[in-house]
Order: structure tokens, then sequence, then C-alpha cells
């Protein structure tokens, strides 16, 4: 990487810890979306890693975690094991074909987000539903390494409280971020880091961290829905910008 490069991983980074500090996710999918219309998936999604599950960490903990962990194990086992099993960067041309399929995902995240559509109480169902779920999300993260879709919606689908739905946010964000950690060091592009690769985790993590204080800043200054409309609009946006650079 040259200097233009890691000053902008590092620019998309405070940008993605900003809309985390804000919204309290967002940051793997507002990374994944602006680093792949210059470098390769498999590229961005090793930047990722370290700053996405750094932040994720501190949202793991609460007082829920024996009766999260109870009910959405099944699920964390399938986003697990789909998204170190299923196809996906094999090369360098299944890492280029992956593009089109973030956009893809991009634009369905951004018009679930302004849609807002009305999702069914499945807090009585059983878990098998999360099961279903975690490896649909699997599917996607193993793709994209985005893992808002559908994990996001059918957690909402529980009807969680606020404080359980955060902690519950990062703990499956761990569970996802590391599911993809073994991913990436299992590709043979990444046998070994360079000085710059190295330089850049760094930056991004500086990035980020530094994105997600001044959005939990501004976080009380922001209209919220305004905030949310604007930030789905610029993933359709964005979703359609790699769609044609993966064409």
């Amino acid at each position: 990487m040259d200097l233009w490069q890691l000053g902008a991983v590092t620019a998309v980074f405070a940008l993605a810890g900003g809309v985390k500090g804000v919204t309290g996710m967002g940051l793997p999918t507002v990374a994944m979306s602006l680093l792949g219309l210059w470098m390769p998936p498999l590229q961005a999604a090793a930047l990722l890693v370290v700053p996405s599950l750094a932040t994720n960490l501190a949202q793991c903990r609460g007082a829920h975690l024996r009766r999260l962990a109870r009910r959405l194990w099944p699920g964390w086992m399938a986003i697990v094991v789909v998204t170190i099993a299923a196809p996906g960067w094999d090369g360098p041309a299944s890492a280029e074909s992956a593009k089109p399929w973030l956009g893809l995902i991009l634009i369905a995240y951004g018009l679930w987000g302004l849609g807002r559509p009305t999702l069914p109480d499945l807090s009585g169902r059983g878990r098998w539903l999360g099961a279903v779920a975690g490896a649909a999300t699997g599917l996607v993260t193993a793709s994209t390494a985005i893992f808002v879709l559908p994990w996001v919606p059918y957690l909402q689908s529980l009807r969680l409280a606020r404080d359980e739905m955060v902690q519950a946010l990062g703990l499956s964000f761990t569970v996802a971020t590391l599911a993809l950690a073994v991913r990436v060091q299992a590709s043979e592009p990444l046998s070994g880091l360079s000085a710059a690769g190295a330089a850049a985790v760094g930056l991004a993590l500086a990035g980020a961290f530094a994105g997600m204080a001044s959005g939990e800043a501004l976080r009380g200054r922001l209209s919220g829905p305004a905030f949310q409309k604007a930030l789905f609009l610029v993933f359709v946006a964005l979703g359609v910008a790699n769609l044609a650079r993966g064409g």
C-alpha cells in the first residue's frame, strides 16, 4: 500500500467507527462498502477483522449473557460453521466475483432499512429458526464479510429489550468476526503479512476507535431517524457503485 491508500484506509475506518459510535453497529458494513470500491473483498476483509473484533468486545458486557447464550447459541454455531466452510474466496477470480454480491447485499440492507418493515414476533419460537438465520448469515459473511443480513432482522424479531439487543449485537458480531478471521487466515493470499499490511491494520484500528469516540460524543446531538435514513440511502448508493465496479 502507498501513503494514499493508508490514508484512505484510516479515513474509511474513522467514518465506519463514527457510524458505530452513533448507532451501535455498522462498522463492517460501512468499511466493506467503501473499501470494496478499490480493493478486492479478501484484502478488505483482512483489514476489517481486528477493528471489528476490538470495537465489538465492548458491547459484549452486560447482565444478559447466559440468557442470550441459551437462546442464540444455535445461530452462533451456524454462523461459525457456514462462514468457515462455505465456498467463496478461493482465489483472485472468486474474490473479484464477490463484488456483485457485496453490492446486492448493500442494496438489500439499505432498502430494508428505508422500508422498516414490520417483523413478526419470533420470541416464542424454537431455536431452529435461529440456526436457519445463522446459516444464511454465514453464507452472506463468506461472500461479502458483512454479517447484518439476515441476522439483525432476526434479532429484532425476538423483541429483545434495548440493553439485551445491544449486548446481543456485540456478542453476535464478535462470533461472526472470529469466524471471518479463521476464514481469512486460511486463505492462501494471506500466508504472510507485509509491513505495509501491518501498518494498514494498525491505522484501521486507530481510525475505528477515534471515529467511535467521536460518534458516541455526537449521538445525543443527531436526529436518530434522519441519520439512519441518510445512512441507508448511502448503503444503497454504495451497493450500486460496487455492482458497477464488479460488472
